[in-house]
């Protein structure tokens, strides 16, 4: 592994941020899978499971929410580019050590810029969406472990997360 960190694309020759020029990329099918967790009290996560929150359906609300975020990533981060999602998916599901709830999104498009930022913006916000629900329940809930899985397309070809 060589020592020498890769170049940043949001600066330019003198070091000023911009947005980077995708213009001249060609459109390539690109897919992107983050994941997150949220850690929360049993008793909350029966109340969930078994569609008892105070709040009613979590769960769809998270999943909604997820989506919606997915498609406004580039209105919340500076120099994300606008982009034609083609899908996005939310999976949200007990963590097997019973811990919460772990949440995947996966985003796709056919565009000339990557999708990865919209798949964790995706789990961002869905694991904020359910501790707003949450909260009155449980407020000591913990978000964690937000990463990235998976991409494809563009430039880089695939990558995989090993662990």
């Amino acid at each position: 592994m060589s020592s020498e960190l890769p170049s940043l694309t949001h600066l330019n020759a003198a070091g000023e941020v911009h947005m980077v020029e995708v213009g001249e990329r060609p459109a390539t099918r690109r897919e992107a899978r983050a994941e997150g967790a949220i850690v929360m009290r049993p008793e909350v996560l029966a109340l969930v499971l078994e569609g008892r929150a105070p709040k009613g359906d979590v769960l769809a609300v998270a999943r909604v929410a997820a989506i919606q975020a997915a498609k406004r990533t580039w209105e919340l981060i500076p120099l994300c580019h606008p982009i034609a999602l083609s899908g996005v998916e939310v999976v949200i599901e007990a963590c097997r050590d019973g811990s919460g709830l772990r949440l995947e999104a996966s985003a796709r498009t056919t565009g000339s810029t990557g999708v990865e930022m919209e798949a964790l913006t995706a789990v961002q916000v869905g694991l904020l969406t359910l501790y707003d629900m949450l909260k009155s329940a449980d407020p000591a809930m913990t978000i964690s472990s937000v990463r990235l899985l998976s991409k494809s397309g563009g430039r880089h070809g695939e990558w995989q997360r090993d662990d």
